[in-house]
């Protein structure tokens, strides 16, 4: 597959689960969704995809890590469509970290709808917002409740 096919793949198939997330979050089916790792996979195989045919030059910037080597590697489109594959994963997974952890402090939807979009364009921005926003509500995990027999 060409790597503007597959780049216009990954986001599409990431757009599903944050549509739970911010439309839908409350609903027992997000949450049971949502609660699997699995979700990230969609878009890092594409990532895999990409990278499995140029695994040498990839491996070689990686191993490495130079500006002007990592520069040129994704200026080319399989490294372009690489690196934004590498993104959706890895910003969808920390969007449900987010949720999952919103959830269990009881932040409200409307609070974290906003957090989650800046996430989806911006991922280190939406996490450092939805950190702070944690820190400044001081929203804590509740107390565990004590079993009842």
């Amino acid at each position: 597959m060409d790597p503007q096919t597959l780049f216009d793949l990954a986001f599409p198939l990431a757009v599903p689960f944050w549509a739970l997330m911010i439309f839908l979050p409350g609903w027992s089916v997000t949450r049971r969704i949502i609660s699997s790792p699995w979700i990230a996979v969609p878009p890092l195989l594409v990532y895999l995809t990409l990278l499995i045919p140029q695994f040498a030059p990839f491996w070689a910037a990686v191993s490495s890590p130079n500006l002007g080597v990592l520069a040129a590697l994704f200026g080319t489109p399989a490294g372009a469509a690489a690196a934004w594959a590498h993104f959706i994963g890895f910003d969808l997974f920390v969007g449900r970290w987010m949720y999952l952890d919103a959830r269990e402090r009881r932040t409200h939807p409307l609070v974290m709808a906003p957090l989650l979009v800046l996430t989806i364009l911006l991922s280190p921005l939406g996490l450092m917002a939805y950190l702070l926003v944690r820190a400044v509500l001081g929203i804590r995990r509740p107390a565990p409740q004590p079993a009842t027999v």
